[in-house]
């Protein structure tokens, strides 16, 4: 299967050389989906359809290649991105973008072809059909592979940066969204603790002291299936005794 390619620059004559290169991909191959010469114009090619992969330029009018990587990043399904660009100086931020590679103009076949089969280790063989997330179950994109994760397998959901953390007995997945709408969508299965800090009604078992590093003498919920300790605010402590208390 090919991979349905987006190509993002500002000069005609790059976006040509761009689409000559990909005609030759063998393995794997390449097919055109797209084509901008913005980051609003991509944007607008990435509403309407999905993508395997963005050929990105740096350097454009209004926002550049990075902030417009940045924001594919919160696309519910972003393609992998690749940089092509006149200019060596921006790898290092390319890859704190999760760039899948990086070209330089003028752009090789050879390497081009080896940054697709990059791109295509990570398209997913047999894509999963994208689904709203329920009260039942989340949908959480990572790294191109679409999982689902029963509710009632979710210990906590806690604020990390831009991300919330979700945290199984078996494992943690990163989901993007914000603390408050989780709480607004499953509070009741779910209560908060701490400003940062949702946890399953379900698994609370104990209320114990505890030195945070940050906020000092305190105290901390135990819960069931992992050892970790979760901070209780003082405005929450009332009602986390209360809910382990009810059992």
């Amino acid at each position: 299967m090919a991979l349905k390619v987006l190509i993002v620059d500002d000069e005609a004559l790059a976006r040509s050389r761009l689409r000559r290169l990909l005609a030759e991909c063998r393995s794997p191959a390449a097919a055109l989906g797209g084509e901008a010469a913005n980051a609003a114009e991509a944007i607008a090619w990435l509403q309407r359809e999905r993508f395997d992969l963005a050929l990105l330029d740096i350097h454009m009018p209004g926002s550049d290649g990075l902030a417009l990587a940045d924001a594919l990043r919160r696309l519910p399904h972003p393609p992998a991105t690749v940089f092509v660009t006149a200019h060596a100086g921006h790898a290092l931020r390319a890859f704190e973008l999760d760039a899948v590679d990086y070209l330089t103009k003028p752009v090789r076949l050879e390497r081009l072809q080896a940054a697709l089969g990059k791109a295509a280790r990570l398209v997913p063989m047999e894509p999963v059909p994208a689904a709203a997330p329920s009260q039942d179950c989340l949908v959480i994109q990572e790294r191109g592979r679409t999982e689902r994760v029963p509710l009632a397998e979710v210990l906590y959901f806690k604020a990390e940066l831009k991300y919330v953390t979700v945290r199984t007995a078996r494992r943690s997945h990163l989901l993007e969204g914000a603390l408050s709408e989780l709480e607004e969508r499953y509070g009741e299965r779910f209560m908060r603790i701490h400003r940062n800090a949702l946890v399953a009604r379900s698994a609370l078992r104990a209320l114990e002291k505890h030195h945070d590093p940050e906020e000092g003498e305190g105290w901390a919920v135990r819960l069931d299936g992992i050892a970790e300790l979760l901070a209780v605010s003082r405005r929450q402590l009332a009602a986390v005794r209360e809910a382990i208390a009810g059992g």
